[in-house]
C-alpha cells in the first residue's frame, strides 16, 4: 500500500489474513495497515505471521483489536529500543496492554 498525505483518514479497509492457516478477514485503518506492513518489512514476516504471532498470544478481545494493541505495542517498544516483533509478547506483559495477551 503506498503512502500518500491522506494516510490519516478513518475510513476502514477490509483485508483477508491467514492465521495459523485460517483464513480470516481484518479491518483495520489505511494507517494501521501502513504501519503493520512497515513491521513486516522491518521484521522480515508477512502479513500473515504476524497476525498469527498475535493470535497465538490473545484472550477476551478480537483480532484487529489485539492488532492496534501489538501494532502501538511494537512502535512503543521501538522509541525505547526495546526488542522487537519476535519479543513483543513478552514485552508487552507488563503494560497495561498485557490484558489481550496471555502471560
Amino acid at each position: 500500500m503506498e503512502k500518500t498525505d491522506n494516510h490519516l483518514r478513518s475510513t476502514l479497509i477490509n483485508r483477508n489474513v491467514t492465521v495459523n492457516g485460517h483464513r480470516t478477514s481484518m479491518r483495520l485503518e489505511p494507517a494501521m495497515w501502513e504501519a503493520l506492513e512497515d513491521i513486516c518489512r522491518r521484521e522480515a514476516k508477512t502479513v500473515h505471521e504476524i497476525c498469527s504471532l498475535v493470535e497465538e498470544h490473545r484472550v477476551q478481545s478480537s483480532l484487529t483489536a489485539a492488532m492496534r494493541v501489538f501494532i502501538v505495542g511494537y512502535f512503543r517498544a521501538a522509541l525505547t529500543q526495546q526488542p522487537m516483533a519476535r519479543d513483543m509478547a513478552a514485552q508487552l506483559a507488563g503494560t497495561a496492554a498485557a490484558k489481550v495477551y496471555r502471560a
